[in-house]
């Protein structure tokens, strides 16, 4: 027995059987680009609907000698006996190779189970067990999944890439299994300083990790030079991953980043985050919408140095404003001038979904006493508005 990838693009395979095993089967084939010709009295829906897009053809009678002419696999998968006999037999004399459901041990080819992770593939056989077989794929694809399989090219690639991640809004568990995936893939990750760096630990010895933190009044690299280092690196051939807290598209400048790439014609991706203006609220107990409470929501970034407070006092809903606790005094004051009530709930969220995770509930009246007294600090989420209220407070 050898093991062995073929690849089927445009090559005739014949598929003898019209039922869901047959239709499982020819799905595959048609990811694969294979030419494929289905020979059955009748198909079942998933098989029919196969033939109405035109993925396959579907000769609607028996098999009959002829039938494999010009084919370089086949597949037969009838649940009749005497049926897959006779196409195994063709097959033979016509020196193709065949694929038999009802008996692995009758056949002269094998399909493994098989994960897919990007360009990796992964087929696992186990001995002609389908079920032991579809088992240990199944535990593989978890693993390719979430980056804990080794997955960095070690020949260069083509051409480099980069890949904007969101990581989440702090637990390293927040984060995407396909944002896991891309990490396990980098050859550089350009990294801030709200991602999750716990991540970073998992990462291999030669990945180069690049610090574009920024913290008030402290940058590491500014927003040019961030974009220039994706770009470098990328035109070098790397896999580049820019790690990003909460979502790249959420006050994250992740727009920005993708539009450095794309004047400079490098292939970029995003791959969406968990929000930290939704999750570190709701990591404390905060449903930012909740029936007869509030309908919508606003999301305020805190370098906004100049926001329409006039406006913002006058919607309905719930405000979440992001690293705002510097300027918490102010933004209360500012509310209030503007016409809403003193009273109204605030919540601030510090370090949300870490351990160290503490949250603060106050008004708008008494939040900036409260902020003082227990020295709170970034990063820290501040909520605003009758959602508040349902803080779990520890």
């Amino acid at each position: 027995m050898h093991g062995l990838f073929l690849d089927l693009r445009g090559r005739r395979v014949v598929v003898v059987g019209g039922g869901p095993v047959a239709a499982r089967r020819t799905a595959r084939l048609v990811e694969d680009g294979a030419d494929v010709l289905v020979v059955a009295p009748a198909v079942c829906e998933d098989l029919a609907a196969l033939a109405a897009a035109d993925a396959v053809r579907w000769t609607a009678r028996d098999y009959a000698p002829g039938d494999l002419a010009g084919a370089w696999l086949a597949h037969t998968a009838t649940g009749v006996r005497s049926i897959d006999d006779r196409v195994a037999a063709d097959a033979e004399t016509e020196r193709i190779w065949c694929v038999r459901a009802d008996d692995a041990a009758a056949s002269s080819a094998w399909t493994p189970a098989v994960a897919r992770a990007g360009d990796v593939t992964v087929a696992v056989s186990a001995g002609g067990d389908p079920r032991r077989a579809a088992a240990l794929r199944s535990a593989i694809a978890v693993l390719l999944d979430t980056g804990g399989l080794p997955l960095r090219h070690h020949r260069a690639p083509a051409a480099g890439h980069v890949t904007l991640v969101g990581g989440g809004p702090g637990d390293p568990g927040l984060i995407t299994t396909r944002g896991r995936r891309a990490l396990a893939e980098a050859d550089v990750v350009v990294v801030d300083r709200l991602a999750p760096r716990a991540l970073l630990a998992e990462l291999a010895d030669d990945v180069e990790v690049v610090e574009a933190g920024k913290a008030p009044h402290a940058h590491t690299l500014t927003q040019t030079e961030i974009n220039a280092v994706l770009v470098e690196r990328a035109r070098a051939g790397k896999r580049v991953v820019r790690l990003k807290g909460g979502d790249p598209y959420v006050l994250g400048r992740g727009g920005e980043e993708v539009l450095a790439c794309t004047q400079a014609g490098v292939p970029v991706t995003v791959v969406p985050g968990v929000t930290s203006a939704i999750a570190v609220p709701g990591a404390a107990g905060i449903p930012v919408t909740h029936r007869g409470l509030a309908r919508q929501v606003t999301i305020l970034s805190a370098h906004d140095t100049t926001p329409d407070w006039a406006t913002l006092a006058r919607l309905e809903g719930t405000l979440v404003l992001l690293m705002g606790v510097a300027r918490i005094a102010a933004y209360a004051d500012a509310l209030v001038a503007h016409g809403r009530d003193r009273g109204t709930p605030v919540a601030v969220v510090e370090n949300g979904t870490l351990a160290s995770q503490r949250t603060t509930v106050g008004t708008l009246g008494t939040i900036a006493d409260l902020a003082r007294e227990r020295g709170i600090g970034n990063p820290a989420v501040v909520v605003v508005g009758d959602v508040a209220s349902l803080a779990d407070v520890h």
